[in-house]
C-alpha cells in the first residue's frame, strides 16, 4: 500500500478527544522503546511523522495518525517504563484500557515485541489482555535488523511458541532498517481496512 498524505491528527486521553469519522483503526501496542513510531514511519515511507525518541516512555497520550482518510494508525503509550511515577502509570493505564474496551473502530491490534529477547512477563500480560479483548491482532517481532538475517525466522518462531503456542496468530518479523518485511505486514493490515 502507498500512503500519499499521512498526517498526525490528534493526541487523546479520553473518548471526547477521539476522532469522530468512524475510520478503521490499526492500533499499535508494545513496551516502551519497542519501536512503534519507527514501525509507522517505515510502513508509510516517512522519516518523522511519528515522533521517535531515544528516551523510552515519552508517549503519554494516544496518538492518532490519519492515513489518506482511509484509516488510522493509533499509537498507544508503551508499557513497562519504570521512570513513570506510579500515579502516572495508573492514569495512562486507565485511558489505554478505556480506549481498548470501548472503541468500536478498532479493526486490528498490532502487538510489537523485541525479536532479540524472549517475551517479558509484561508482554505475556498484554498478550492475554489482547486475547480477552476479542479484537483481531497480529504479533510483530520488531528490530529484526539487530540479529543475523539467518536467525530471524528461528527467533520469530520462538516468540510465537512462547506467546501463541497453538500458532493461530500471525507472527511476522519487522525492521525499520531492513525494509524487506514491509510488504508482508501491509498484506495483513489490508485484510482489516
Amino acid at each position: 500500500m502507498i500512503v500519499k498524505n499521512p498526517r498526525f491528527e490528534i493526541s487523546a486521553v479520553g473518548p471526547k478527544q477521539y476522532p469522530t469519522n468512524n475510520l478503521p483503526e490499526i492500533v499499535l501496542v508494545g513496551k516502551s522503546n519497542v519501536g512503534k513510531s519507527s514501525f509507522i514511519n517505515t510502513l508509510i515511507n516517512r522519516k518523522k511523522l511519528a515522533k521517535t525518541s531515544s528516551e523510552p516512555g515519552k508517549t503519554r497520550q494516544i496518538n492518532f495518525y490519519n492515513m489518506d482518510s482511509k484509516f488510522y494508525f493509533v499509537d498507544l503509550p508503551g508499557y513497562g517504563y519504570s521512570k513513570m511515577s506510579k500515579k502516572e502509570q495508573i492514569i495512562v493505564g486507565n485511558f489505554i484500557e478505556e480506549y481498548l474496551q470501548k472503541r468500536k473502530q478498532i479493526a486490528l491490534i498490532i502487538f510489537l515485541v523485541d525479536i532479540r529477547h524472549k517475551p517479558t512477563e509484561n508482554d505475556k500480560l498484554m498478550y492475554n489482555y489482547i486475547i480477552s479483548s476479542k479484537v483481531p491482532f497480529i504479533i510483530i517481532a520488531n528490530k529484526a535488523d539487530k540479529i543475523a538475517v539467518t536467525k530471524v525466522s528461528e527467533a520469530t518462531s520462538e516468540i510465537q511458541k512462547i506467546l501463541n503456542p497453538i500458532g493461530d496468530v500471525t507472527t511476522l518479523p519487522f525492521s525499520a532498517e531492513r525494509r524487506i518485511y514491509t510488504d508482508d505486514v501491509w498484506k495483513e493490515i489490508e485484510k482489516y481496512i
